[in-house]
């Protein structure tokens, strides 16, 4: 019974496995634009800081698939593509958004060895998972 004591004791005082640090440039899966994850407020967002491959518009391409028409003249570049991201346990939970569909998905980050990020994309029970590599 004593053991028992001391281990629950240990288990209570054990910290919940933070969230590695995502902060920095990331280059995306598909090797075509550099995201930059940053605190915005009291979360973390990341905007598509440049593109590696230029898109059919050009450098100056606009955000034409976003589904609010106000904002399908604004430049690609700067536009953010995660948003309110917050840490939870050993991940971090927010809404990703891509500019190639013009929709919005619940998203999961998880920082991997090697300087890998893990990026998933939720649709209620689906998901779809890329590792983006870190980028400058």
């Amino acid at each position: 019974m004593k053991y028992l004591a001391i281990a629950a004791t240990l288990l209570a005082a054990t910290p919940v496995a933070a969230a590695e640090p995502i902060t920095g440039s990331w280059v995306t899966a598909a090797r075509d634009g550099v995201v930059r994850i940053a605190p915005c407020g009291k979360s973390l967002c990341g905007t598509l800081a440049r593109f590696l491959v230029t898109p059919p518009g050009g450098a100056d391409q606009r955000d034409i698939h976003n589904p609010d028409a106000r904002l399908r003249t604004r430049k690609l570049l700067g536009v953010p593509i995660l948003t309110g991201f917050s840490e939870d346990g050993a991940v971090w939970r927010g809404t990703i958004y891509d500019p190639k569909s013009g929709k919005s998905y619940r998203s999961v980050l998880r920082r991997l060895a090697g300087d890998r990020l893990e990026v998933k994309g939720c649709i209620g029970p689906f998901c779809q998972t890329q590792v983006w590599r870190r980028g400058s």
